[in-house]
């Protein structure tokens, strides 16, 4: 079950963290990889340890916001790799990102938490979708937080509405597109390990259900399900990858 073999996954902002983990994820599960980051050293760092893994990988510097960067990036995808079969949208947190209540922010801060997280969303999704259709298979998948799906008090509204526009765009995407064997699907993740300092979130785990924050492989599993031919009735859906701290 879950074998990606023979499958081309473009997974972005794949250079740290939960991206860097779904990439080895999906390598593993047989999927040749392309390696997307703004920052070509941390892509390529990532492709090291894939190609060290026994994987496929190529790195794929680009960024998700601008449109033309991204078309050029696919089609190096297509040269080297093949078409892409897997899109996962994971770019969304905008460099300097803090925690700053709205009626502190600065409105020239406002468009890159928007510009990441839904024109990354839509540019990436445009660059592969069309021959996703044609081929008859695909599969959009967006990592997305719970501070898409409802309100929190922490100081990140904008980051909030970005996130928010992505899962709208995705469950529209999803019926359009349902017909052709491309399905659309969103994963809206909880309090991760990478987030804040570790004794801030030691404390913070306490409240989630699970007992404890997730992981990039948590969030890779989901992405695995999602990408296979196992889930090719599951699409416009929004999945809380979050520990049971949200329920629906």
């Amino acid at each position: 079950m879950f074998d990606l073999s023979g499958k081309v996954a473009l997974v972005t902002g794949a250079g740290q963290n939960i991206g860097a983990g779904i990439a080895k994820m999906l390598a593993a599960q047989g999927a040749s990889v392309a390696v997307n980051d703004l920052r070509a050293e941390r892509a390529e760092a990532t492709v090291a340890a894939l190609a060290s893994a026994g994987g496929k990988a190529v790195a794929v510097p680009f960024d998700v916001a601008d449109r033309e960067a991204v078309l050029a990036g696919v089609r190096d995808i297509e040269k080297s790799l093949g078409g892409v079969d897997i899109l996962v949208n994971n770019a969304g947190v905008p460099a300097g990102m803090g925690l700053v209540r709205f009626r502190e922010t600065d409105p020239e801060d406002w468009r890159a938490y928007v510009d990441v997280n839904l024109y990354g969303v839509v540019n990436c999704t445009k660059a592969v979708i069309d021959s996703m259709c044609d081929r008859g298979f695909g599969r959009v998948i967006t990592i997305s937080s719970g501070a898409g799906v409802q309100g929190v008090g922490i100081g990140v509204a904008l980051y909030s509405a970005g996130k928010g526009g992505g899962l709208a765009f995705m469950r529209s995407l999803a019926i359009e597109v349902a017909r052709t064997g491309v399905t659309a699907n969103s994963i809206a993740l909880g309090l991760m390990g990478n987030a804040g300092d570790a004794s801030g979130v030691e404390q913070l785990a306490r409240a989630i259900p699970v007992g404890r924050v997730g992981t990039p492989e948590d969030a890779g599993s989901a992405v695995i399900f999602l990408a296979s031919d196992e889930a090719s009735w599951l699409t416009g859906q929004t999945i809380g990858v979050n520990g049971g701290s949200g329920t629906s």
